[in-house]
């Protein structure tokens, strides 16, 4: 039943789904959260439109299907943002420094921000089909599984946990929000460029905390590798489904572009836009992961990044039996070797007993934080 009216009512919605989750302390109802609107072209980049000019509502957009399809991008882009908060929730009783803590608190209090924003777009838009969608934002929850997208059900247990999480799953979210920077729809283009700005101190987050793990070396190589095994493939899913037909139709009504459009220097090939991406985001993950390694003490293991066939749930290699490594395995083989190389529940018993002490982490003064617009009114 549709509860909504208007923005105003949302927000109120807002910070009910915040006390239910167990987030209303003040660092989170002090922030002043806003909706941004930034600078973009004001032509079509590609697709059918091109050189058309964006279209500045919705009303704008010439074809129901479209209207559509744009509206479910922001439903799905909105649903990740609340449902990471969901997923990282319970992590600041943990936290092994304040530095830490603070970070937590701005990533979490960004992607509540890309949630409002994108409910934002879905009320001031998309009249009471938005509303109803940006309500329903709200009544999902991540760990009720009721999220649209599976890796968003999926459990944050720890800090290890969370790096790796904001290394790959954010990493992720980076490609998505800047496919959608290039969209025809002008408040979907207009809202990519803040949200990605914001994103990239999660994504540093993410890469700084795993340097920190490592450089510390407490934490087993192997344990820090079933944790890239854990968030890699469903990284890779988050991609979408190879020859997706919505990816296809997407890009030909100018809605979502490809992660490299401005350099692509080719023709898009729009069966495979969303393994061309995939492919892209391996290659990124491959260079981090170098360059994890290098602070890695010698005799240890080597961090590998996953082939990109393993432990699929989604597309042409779900569901079949491929080792890390890329090699074929036959069914009853798998099924043994999957629990060995993902985080079991000894890993956790092992990260527990590490975690008691602080030295699993080489650690950074306060000073070096730098908090974002948002924190500096709550501290």
């Amino acid at each position: 039943m549709l509860k909504l009216s208007n923005f105003d009512d949302w927000i109120d919605y807002f910070y009910g789904w915040q006390k239910d989750i167990g987030l209303d302390a003040p660092e989170f109802k002090e922030y002043r959260f806003e909706a941004k609107y930034g600078e973009v072209t004001s032509e079509i980049e590609f697709g059918d439109y091109k050189g058309a000019l964006r279209w500045k509502t919705v009303m704008h957009i010439p074809d129901q299907r479209i209207r559509d399809a744009a509206l479910n991008l922001v439903v799905y882009q909105g649903d990740t943002e609340f449902a990471s908060v969901e997923q990282q929730r319970r992590l600041f009783e943990t936290a092994p420094s304040r530095y830490d803590y603070l970070s937590l608190v701005r990533v979490m209090t960004e992607e509540m921000r890309h949630g409002w924003q994108m409910s934002h777009v879905l009320i001031s838009q998309f009249g009471r089909s938005g509303r109803l969608e940006a309500q329903k934002l709200l009544e999902r929850r991540a760990f009720t599984d009721d999220r649209l997208l599976g890796a968003f059900n999926q459990p944050v247990n720890d800090w290890l946990d969370f790096f790796t999480y904001t290394q790959f799953v954010d990493r992720d979210g980076k490609f998505q929000l800047t496919m959608l920077s290039y969209s025809a729809f002008l408040p979907v283009a207009q809202s990519m460029g803040p949200m990605l700005k914001e994103e990239s101190f999660h994504l540093g987050t993410g890469n700084n905390g795993l340097m920190r793990v490592i450089k510390a070396g407490r934490i087993p190589v192997a344990i820090i590798q079933r944790y890239f095994n854990k968030w890699l493939p469903t990284s890779f899913d988050l991609f979408g489904t190879d020859r997706s037909s919505s990816a296809h139709w997407s890009y030909v009504w100018g809605l979502k572009g490809r992660y490299n459009e401005r350099t692509a220097g080719m023709d898009a090939s729009k069966d495979e836009l969303n393994d061309s991406a995939r492919m892209l985001y391996y290659q990124e993950v491959e260079k981090l992961t170098e360059l994890l390694n290098k602070n890695i003490r010698p005799g240890e293991p080597k961090l590998v990044v996953p082939d990109i066939r393993f432990n699929r749930q989604i597309g042409e290699h779900a569901g079949k039996c491929y080792s890390l490594s890329g090699d074929r395995m036959a069914q009853d083989e798998y099924k043994k070797y999957l629990p060995a190389v993902l985080p079991s529940a000894k890993d956790r018993e092992t990260l527990a007993d590490i975690f008691k002490e602080n030295d699993w982490i080489v650690p950074k003064n306060e000073h070096e934080f730098e908090p974002s617009e948002g924190a500096r009114r709550m501290h």
